[in-house]
């Protein structure tokens, strides 16, 4: 079935039943007896149970089709059941599925990633979760360096395991110390919300060198590695200057410290490159992928120069290993998605149709002041919803949870549960998906400011 748009071109028609329907609202209600809290937000506040995913689209148990625009977090890049990804994926569960033997499935895997690699960076390590990486590389910078100390950066998010805890710029580790001793942390070229309070080119790229100074008057001078986010993904989508990650790695070398770039969610073609890195030239000593990396099964890497990937105790059997890092079922998925990336052309596809999502959401920025600081590159896209009377403001979580509901009711499943909104679709995304996610999202401000 289809419905008129505000734009005339005819859309599917996304609710049927209600949001929530009977059916999730049962299923949900026999998982609350069971399930711990604290899952994530996007599922918490959305109050659906999914039945199945196709393309770009979730269903839920009820029969609703909703457009999705946060694709598991950056996870689903290939959407749902593609079927070539679902095919490699049985064959392979049909013959193997656990072990760390060498396998077809992890050979070609690897190969698949060391030939999108910046170059020089050759060697892969393949683990089932984001922390677990970076972790594994920040235990690879220390023993290559002989030193301990990490420097990373506000707003980022790496992980949150104890290691990578500590490196997190954000209040997800309230009430969790004591952190591990040797992490710091400074200023984000987020040059919207400045915490110099000084615009960007004016600042000269303060922050850079605060955190130069930092690192003198703070640390024991024992700097093992700087790790940051080419883009910062849970911060907003935050898109820094191109001049910003070069003098981070010019940091990184005066301290003879190893630059660890964290790919997690601008890997493989989220921003309209296949890397996030290669925006601004720079070439990383390391860097932690996933997400995207596995089209949606658990699975990560490190990317590591050969020279470094020798390090002791790094390198020493099973010192770097993990128990379901680089199983046949993860080489099967890196495999499959690498390819469908490559054949589909993908990084291609999320550059154009991330423009036409840009430009929509900017045209939104200038009906409603409440949406400033449209952002973004690719399919990475970020804008912050403010108060219009006072823009350094921003929409408290009930008023955001208001839109969030509103837009789920409307059929669009988004991250606009929090002020600074990251929109970032599956890689395979149309122009009409686009199109449509933006009528959808002016719908739902426009109940907001009435």
């Amino acid at each position: 079935m289809t419905q008129p748009s505000r734009s005339g071109v005819a859309r599917p028609q996304r609710i049927v039943v209600p949001v929530p329907g009977p059916r999730s609202k049962e299923a949900r209600e026999r998982e609350a007896s069971c399930i711990a809290p604290g899952y994530q937000a996007i599922a918490a506040y959305a109050g659906i149970a999914v039945d199945r995913g196709i393309g770009s689209e979730i269903v839920d148990l009820d029969g609703n089709r909703f457009l999705d625009i946060a694709a598991g977090i950056c996870v689903a890049a290939l959407g749902y059941g593609h079927p070539e990804y679902v095919k490699a994926m049985s064959e392979q569960l049909a013959r193997t599925h656990v072990g760390s033997f060498t396998t077809l499935a992890r050979v070609e895997a690897v190969r698949a990633v060391a030939a999108v690699a910046p170059t020089g960076l050759d060697r892969v390590q393949l683990y089932s979760g984001g922390a677990e990486a970076v972790e594994s590389a920040m235990r690879l910078a220390r023993a290559y360096t002989g030193k301990f100390e990490v420097l990373s950066f506000w707003g980022g998010f790496h992980g949150k395991t104890s290691g990578s805890l500590a490196q997190m710029g954000s209040d997800f580790k309230h009430g969790l110390g004591p952190l591990v001793p040797g992490a710091y942390l400074t200023p984000y070229a987020d040059c919207a919300r400045c915490p110099f309070k000084i615009k960007y080119p004016e600042c000269a790229l303060l922050c850079v060198e605060f955190a130069r100074d930092k690192l003198k008057r703070e640390t024991t001078g024992r700097l093992a590695a700087i790790l940051v986010e080419p883009m910062q993904g849970t911060a907003g989508n935050i898109v820094p200057p191109d001049d910003f990650l070069p003098a981070v790695a010019a940091l990184a070398k005066e301290h003879g410290a190893l630059l660890i770039a964290d790919e997690m969610i601008t890997g493989f073609g989220r921003t309209g490159k296949m890397f996030g890195v290669e925006h601004s030239g720079v070439k990383p000593d390391i860097m932690t992928l996933g997400k995207s990396l596995g089209g949606g099964f658990p699975v990560s890497a490190v990317l590591v120069r050969d020279d470094i990937s020798k390090s002791e105790p790094w390198s020493k059997p099973s010192f770097s290993s993990s128990s379901y890092g680089g199983n046949p079922l993860a080489g099967a998925a890196v495999a499959t998605s690498m390819r469908i990336i490559r054949e589909e052309h993908l990084v291609g596809n999320a550059r154009r149709v991330g423009e036409v999502l840009l430009e929509g959401i900017r045209k939104l920025s200038e009906r409603y002041r409440s949406v400033t600081n449209v952002r973004g590159a690719g399919l990475f896209i970020g804008f912050d919803l403010v108060d219009p009377k006072d823009p350094a403001t921003l929409w408290s979580s009930e008023r955001c949870k208001q839109l969030f509901s509103g837009l789920v009711g409307r059929g669009l499943i988004s991250m606009a549960y929090a002020p600074r909104v990251r929109v970032n679709p599956p890689l395979i995304f149309t122009e009409d998906q686009a199109r449509e996610a933006v009528e959808i999202l002016d719908a739902g401000l426009a109940e907001i400011r009435a």
